[in-house]
């Protein structure tokens, strides 16, 4: 049995696209398989300022770390400092970089395997500290990931691909998202990759689809297979009922 560490940098995941993450999913994803969470630890956030001053501000924000709490993480908060530089212009950051890999290092002792939701380039050091340990470094993160982050891990998922992570951008519950497998230009039709997360962990998935059966004014973006699409799956009765992606949208992330 793997024992499993989940290290969420969520003032990262938050500014990069995966506003609205389900904290219970990354649970589900941690205990599939042959693996057990063993830690849980998010890493917020808070405006002390704002929560003095901000009733609306406070009542979210201590609502959302609820919820946090509920699925079994550990809420470590990072305050927001303030600079003011020479020409009075005031900046604000709330860096929990120090924390995270801290707290990581000193768990890992009793881990197999960390998931590391973030994708800042800063934490290539951690990774391989944490790989000379005998972990095994997992690593989702969403938009503006460190290329080199992506390769220093033993694996990497984009968090739009897992599914029920995000919310889905428009109604409809067999919504799936992927990537184009492959893509004959000339015939118009290929295969798209996607996730099924199962009690034995994410199974790699592949679909027809047709790009008739998109919104897309110009088809060279099924060439790409880091764009990212949404779309259903059905049987078509006019073939054989064959499963096949229909009304494929583009995502925007």
């Amino acid at each position: 049995m793997l024992k499993t560490g989940i290290y969420v940098d969520a003032e990262n995941v938050r500014l990069c696209g995966g506003y609205g993450m389900r904290y219970d999913i990354l649970v589900e994803l941690a205990n599939a398989g042959n693996s057990t969470l063993l830690r849980a630890n998010s890493y917020l956030a808070e405006d002390r300022t704002r929560t003095r001053e901000d009733d609306e501000y406070r009542l979210k924000l201590y609502h959302y770390h609820d919820i946090v709490r509920h699925c079994g993480f550990k809420v470590i908060k990072k305050y927001v400092k303030r600079f003011v530089d020479d020409e009075g212009v005031v900046t604000t950051k709330a860096n929990a970089d120090m924390d995270l890999a801290i707290d990581a290092l000193q768990q890992a002792r009793n881990l197999d395997r960390l998931i590391l939701l973030t994708g800042d380039g800063d934490f290539i050091r951690l990774v391989i500290a944490l790989q000379n340990m005998g972990c095994r470094v997992e690593v989702i993160g969403f938009n503006n990931v460190s290329q080199d982050l992506k390769e220093a891990a033993d694996s990497y998922i984009s968090g739009f691909l897992i599914p029920g992570l995000l919310p889905a951008s428009s109604e409809g519950s067999r919504r799936q998202r992927g990537t184009p497998a492959n893509y004959n230009q000339d015939r118009g039709f290929g295969f798209m990759r996607y996730y099924v997360l199962t009690e034995d962990g994410l199974r790699n998935e592949t679909v027809f689809f047709h790009c008739s059966k998109s919104n897309v004014a110009n088809d060279v973006v099924f060439l790409d297979s880091g764009n990212i699409f949404e779309f259903d799956i059905v049987q078509n009765p006019e073939n054989n009922n064959r499963t096949e992606a229909v009304d494929i949208i583009l995502l925007d992330t």
